[in-house]
Protein backbone atom coordinates (compact mmCIF):
# COMPACT_ATOMS: atom_id res chain seq x y z
CA UNK A 1 0.00 0.00 0.00
CA UNK A 2 1.48 3.38 -1.22
CA UNK A 3 1.65 6.32 1.53
CA UNK A 4 -0.56 8.55 -0.95
CA UNK A 5 -3.58 5.79 -0.92
CA UNK A 6 -7.04 7.20 -0.86
CA UNK A 7 -9.09 5.58 1.77
CA UNK A 8 -12.61 5.74 2.01
CA UNK A 9 -12.62 6.94 5.15
CA UNK A 10 -16.78 7.24 5.89
CA UNK A 11 -17.89 8.29 9.50
CA UNK A 12 -14.75 10.12 9.35
CA UNK A 13 -16.29 12.65 6.77
CA UNK A 14 -18.80 13.59 10.22
CA UNK A 15 -16.02 15.62 12.04
CA UNK A 16 -14.61 17.45 8.67
CA UNK A 17 -18.59 18.18 8.06
CA UNK A 18 -19.18 19.37 11.69
CA UNK A 19 -16.03 21.80 11.65
CA UNK A 20 -17.40 22.97 8.37
CA UNK A 21 -21.04 23.80 10.15
CA UNK A 22 -19.07 24.94 13.21
CA UNK A 23 -17.30 27.96 11.09
CA UNK A 24 -21.01 28.76 9.38
CA UNK A 25 -21.71 29.07 13.53
CA UNK A 26 -18.67 31.93 13.95
CA UNK A 27 -20.16 33.75 11.18
CA UNK A 28 -23.73 33.81 13.16
CA UNK A 29 -25.60 31.78 10.92
CA UNK A 30 -27.08 29.83 13.93
CA UNK A 31 -26.95 28.81 17.70
CA UNK A 32 -26.31 25.79 18.98
CA UNK A 33 -29.76 25.48 20.31
CA UNK A 34 -31.67 27.13 17.30
CA UNK A 35 -34.27 24.42 15.81
CA UNK A 36 -32.90 22.97 12.48
CA UNK A 37 -36.91 24.03 10.98
CA UNK A 38 -35.45 27.67 11.12
CA UNK A 39 -33.94 26.08 7.66
CA UNK A 40 -35.83 22.73 6.78
CA UNK A 41 -39.32 23.77 7.93
CA UNK A 42 -40.40 20.42 7.32
CA UNK A 43 -38.79 19.61 10.99
CA UNK A 44 -41.13 21.36 12.55
CA UNK A 45 -43.39 19.48 15.32
CA UNK A 46 -41.32 16.25 15.05
CA UNK A 47 -43.00 12.87 16.08
CA UNK A 48 -41.27 9.78 18.31
CA UNK A 49 -42.06 5.96 17.48
CA UNK A 50 -44.50 4.68 19.81
CA UNK A 51 -45.32 1.10 17.81
CA UNK A 52 -44.25 -0.86 15.74
CA UNK A 53 -45.98 -4.04 13.89
CA UNK A 54 -42.77 -5.60 11.73
CA UNK A 55 -45.92 -8.06 10.31
CA UNK A 56 -46.88 -5.03 7.84
CA UNK A 57 -44.58 -2.18 8.48
CA UNK A 58 -47.06 -0.25 10.22
CA UNK A 59 -46.77 2.10 13.58
CA UNK A 60 -47.69 5.15 15.80
CA UNK A 61 -46.29 7.70 17.12
CA UNK A 62 -46.82 10.77 19.70
CA UNK A 63 -45.37 14.26 19.24
CA UNK A 64 -41.75 14.97 20.44
CA UNK A 65 -41.59 17.47 23.63
CA UNK A 66 -39.37 19.46 21.69
CA UNK A 67 -37.97 20.26 17.98
CA UNK A 68 -34.32 18.91 16.82
CA UNK A 69 -31.86 21.14 16.96
CA UNK A 70 -28.26 21.87 16.19
CA UNK A 71 -26.56 20.82 19.02
CA UNK A 72 -28.84 17.41 18.89
CA UNK A 73 -26.85 16.79 15.34
CA UNK A 74 -23.43 17.59 16.65
CA UNK A 75 -23.81 15.31 19.26
CA UNK A 76 -26.23 12.74 18.19
CA UNK A 77 -28.78 13.09 20.46
CA UNK A 78 -31.35 14.55 18.03
CA UNK A 79 -33.09 10.46 17.75
CA UNK A 80 -32.13 10.18 13.97
CA UNK A 81 -31.33 6.58 13.56
CA UNK A 82 -29.33 4.83 10.90
CA UNK A 83 -30.40 2.85 7.44
CA UNK A 84 -28.73 -0.32 7.18
CA UNK A 85 -27.22 -0.61 10.68
CA UNK A 86 -29.78 1.13 12.91
CA UNK A 87 -32.10 -0.24 15.22
CA UNK A 88 -34.40 -2.96 13.46
CA UNK A 89 -37.31 -0.72 13.80
CA UNK A 90 -36.32 2.40 12.30
CA UNK A 91 -34.21 0.27 9.63
CA UNK A 92 -37.59 -0.83 8.56
CA UNK A 93 -38.96 2.15 8.48
CA UNK A 94 -36.74 4.12 6.73
CA UNK A 95 -36.55 0.56 3.74
CA UNK A 96 -39.79 1.30 3.21
CA UNK A 97 -39.59 5.66 2.48
CA UNK A 98 -36.92 5.23 0.54
CA UNK A 99 -34.37 6.98 2.93
CA UNK A 100 -30.60 6.17 1.80
CA UNK A 101 -27.30 5.67 3.48
CA UNK A 102 -25.91 8.01 1.13
CA UNK A 103 -23.46 6.05 -0.47
CA UNK A 104 -23.71 4.54 -3.88
CA UNK A 105 -24.80 4.73 -6.91
CA UNK A 106 -28.02 7.20 -7.05
CA UNK A 107 -29.40 10.01 -7.64
CA UNK A 108 -31.49 12.24 -5.85
CA UNK A 109 -31.84 15.35 -4.05
CA UNK A 110 -30.17 16.02 -0.66
CA UNK A 111 -33.14 18.35 0.27
CA UNK A 112 -35.59 15.85 -1.17
CA UNK A 113 -34.28 12.82 1.27
CA UNK A 114 -33.80 15.48 4.43
CA UNK A 115 -37.27 16.73 3.92
CA UNK A 116 -38.66 13.18 3.44
CA UNK A 117 -36.64 11.98 6.44
CA UNK A 118 -38.29 14.74 8.67
CA UNK A 119 -41.82 13.26 8.07
CA UNK A 120 -40.39 9.90 10.30
CA UNK A 121 -40.53 8.98 12.86
CA UNK A 122 -37.86 9.98 15.42
CA UNK A 123 -36.56 6.76 17.44
CA UNK A 124 -36.82 8.78 21.00
CA UNK A 125 -36.96 12.13 22.45
CA UNK A 126 -34.51 14.70 20.76
CA UNK A 127 -31.71 14.90 23.92
CA UNK A 128 -32.84 12.10 25.73
CA UNK A 129 -29.86 10.20 24.73
CA UNK A 130 -27.31 9.34 21.95
CA UNK A 131 -28.03 7.46 18.93
CA UNK A 132 -25.32 6.70 15.74
CA UNK A 133 -27.50 8.27 12.81
CA UNK A 134 -27.81 10.29 9.80
CA UNK A 135 -27.24 13.61 12.12
CA UNK A 136 -24.47 14.40 9.97
CA UNK A 137 -26.37 13.66 6.54
CA UNK A 138 -28.55 16.11 7.60
CA UNK A 139 -26.03 18.45 9.15
CA UNK A 140 -24.39 18.44 5.41
CA UNK A 141 -27.80 19.76 4.38
CA UNK A 142 -28.30 22.50 6.64
CA UNK A 143 -24.68 23.80 5.40
CA UNK A 144 -25.55 23.65 1.55
CA UNK A 145 -29.00 25.67 2.89
CA UNK A 146 -27.38 28.12 4.95
CA UNK A 147 -24.39 28.47 2.32
CA UNK A 148 -26.36 28.27 -0.93
CA UNK A 149 -23.29 25.62 -2.23
CA UNK A 150 -23.04 22.28 -2.78
CA UNK A 151 -21.74 20.56 0.35
CA UNK A 152 -18.65 19.52 -1.70
CA UNK A 153 -18.07 23.10 -2.80
CA UNK A 154 -18.07 24.63 0.16
CA UNK A 155 -15.84 21.85 2.39
CA UNK A 156 -13.41 22.52 -0.73
CA UNK A 157 -13.57 26.33 -0.41
CA UNK A 158 -13.45 26.35 2.95
CA UNK A 159 -11.37 23.92 4.12
CA UNK A 160 -9.68 21.28 1.88
CA UNK A 161 -8.32 24.34 -0.01
CA UNK A 162 -7.13 26.61 2.91
CA UNK A 163 -5.01 23.14 4.45
CA UNK A 164 -3.83 21.86 1.49
CA UNK A 165 -5.84 18.45 1.33
CA UNK A 166 -5.39 17.82 -1.68
CA UNK A 167 -6.93 14.36 -2.14
CA UNK A 168 -9.63 14.98 -0.03
CA UNK A 169 -13.30 14.47 -1.76
CA UNK A 170 -16.95 13.35 -2.58
CA UNK A 171 -15.98 12.94 -6.38
CA UNK A 172 -12.72 11.51 -6.77
CA UNK A 173 -10.91 12.64 -10.11
CA UNK A 174 -10.52 10.01 -12.79
CA UNK A 175 -6.57 9.85 -12.09
CA UNK A 176 -6.68 9.27 -8.36
CA UNK A 177 -8.81 6.36 -9.21
CA UNK A 178 -5.52 4.05 -9.09
CA UNK A 179 -4.92 4.93 -5.68
CA UNK A 180 -8.33 3.88 -4.47
CA UNK A 181 -7.19 1.43 -1.21
CA UNK A 182 -9.37 -2.11 -1.07
CA UNK A 183 -11.52 -2.32 1.53
CA UNK A 184 -12.28 -5.27 3.79
CA UNK A 185 -14.50 -6.84 5.76
CA UNK A 186 -15.23 -10.82 6.95
CA UNK A 187 -17.66 -13.66 6.10
CA UNK A 188 -19.95 -15.56 8.54
CA UNK A 189 -17.12 -17.74 9.15
CA UNK A 190 -14.50 -14.52 10.12
CA UNK A 191 -12.68 -14.90 7.02
CA UNK A 192 -11.11 -11.87 5.56
CA UNK A 193 -13.06 -10.89 1.83
CA UNK A 194 -12.99 -8.32 -0.16
CA UNK A 195 -16.07 -5.67 0.11
CA UNK A 196 -18.34 -6.72 -2.50
CA UNK A 197 -20.46 -4.56 -4.61
CA UNK A 198 -23.98 -5.79 -2.91
CA UNK A 199 -22.71 -5.56 0.95
CA UNK A 200 -24.48 -3.45 2.86
CA UNK A 201 -25.98 -2.51 -0.69
CA UNK A 202 -23.13 -0.29 -1.07
CA UNK A 203 -20.63 -0.27 -3.94
CA UNK A 204 -17.02 -0.19 -3.00
CA UNK A 205 -16.45 1.77 -5.86
CA UNK A 206 -18.87 4.92 -4.71
CA UNK A 207 -16.25 7.82 -4.74
CA UNK A 208 -14.99 6.57 -8.38
CA UNK A 209 -19.30 7.98 -8.86
CA UNK A 210 -20.09 11.13 -10.17
CA UNK A 211 -22.99 12.06 -7.91
CA UNK A 212 -25.04 14.97 -6.22
CA UNK A 213 -25.49 13.09 -3.33
CA UNK A 214 -23.25 14.18 -0.65
CA UNK A 215 -23.00 12.17 2.74
CA UNK A 216 -21.96 14.38 5.72
CA UNK A 217 -21.55 11.26 7.58
CA UNK A 218 -19.52 8.70 5.47
CA UNK A 219 -19.43 10.42 1.79
CA UNK A 220 -15.88 11.62 1.41
CA UNK A 221 -12.51 9.42 0.41
CA UNK A 222 -8.88 11.07 1.40
CA UNK A 223 -5.55 9.98 2.72
CA UNK A 224 -3.86 9.83 5.82
CA UNK A 225 -1.74 12.47 5.18
CA UNK A 226 -5.02 14.91 4.41
CA UNK A 227 -6.97 13.94 7.80
CA UNK A 228 -3.59 14.03 9.58
CA UNK A 229 -3.34 17.76 8.49
CA UNK A 230 -7.05 18.26 9.45
CA UNK A 231 -6.24 17.19 12.40
CA UNK A 232 -3.39 18.95 13.04
CA UNK A 233 -5.42 21.96 12.41
CA UNK A 234 -7.71 21.08 15.89
CA UNK A 235 -4.44 20.90 17.27
CA UNK A 236 -3.26 24.35 16.28
CA UNK A 237 -6.28 26.06 18.35
CA UNK A 238 -8.00 26.04 14.61
CA UNK A 239 -5.47 27.25 12.69
CA UNK A 240 -2.92 25.49 9.84
CA UNK A 241 0.37 27.08 7.60
CA UNK A 242 -1.32 30.83 8.68
CA UNK A 243 -5.44 29.87 7.49
CA UNK A 244 -7.60 30.65 10.70
CA UNK A 245 -10.50 28.32 10.01
CA UNK A 246 -11.66 27.84 13.10
CA UNK A 247 -11.49 30.47 16.28
CA UNK A 248 -9.70 29.00 19.24
CA UNK A 249 -12.91 29.27 21.77
CA UNK A 250 -14.81 27.62 18.68
CA UNK A 251 -12.46 24.74 18.81
CA UNK A 252 -12.55 24.36 22.39
CA UNK A 253 -16.29 24.61 22.52
CA UNK A 254 -16.00 21.48 19.73
CA UNK A 255 -13.62 19.21 21.71
CA UNK A 256 -15.45 20.13 25.40
CA UNK A 257 -18.42 18.32 23.78
CA UNK A 258 -16.57 16.01 21.57
CA UNK A 259 -15.29 14.98 25.16
CA UNK A 260 -18.63 14.82 26.96
CA UNK A 261 -19.77 12.43 24.26
CA UNK A 262 -16.81 10.19 24.78
CA UNK A 263 -17.37 10.34 28.50
CA UNK A 264 -20.93 9.22 28.38
CA UNK A 265 -19.89 6.38 26.24
CA UNK A 266 -16.83 5.42 28.27
CA UNK A 267 -14.79 5.73 25.14
CA UNK A 268 -12.30 8.21 26.32
CA UNK A 269 -8.77 7.46 27.07
CA UNK A 270 -8.12 8.19 30.79
CA UNK A 271 -5.59 10.90 31.21
CA UNK A 272 -6.39 12.94 27.56
CA UNK A 273 -7.32 13.74 24.15
CA UNK A 274 -7.39 10.69 21.86
CA UNK A 275 -3.85 10.81 19.56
Amino acid sequence: MPNNAIFQIMSQTKAIVSVGAMALFEEGRFQLDDPISNFIPEFKHPVVLDAFNPADGSYSTVPAKREITFRDLLTHTSGLDYPDIGSEKIKAIYAKAGIPSGLGDFDASLLEKMRLLAKLPLAHQPGEKWTYGLNSDLLGCLIEVMSGMSLEDFLKQRLFEPLGMKDTAFNLPADRWDRLAAVYTEDEQGRIIKWGKTFRNIDPDYPKMKKRYFSGGAGLSSTALDYAIFLQMLLNHGAYRGHMILARRTREVVLARGRKVFDSLSLWPAGGLLH
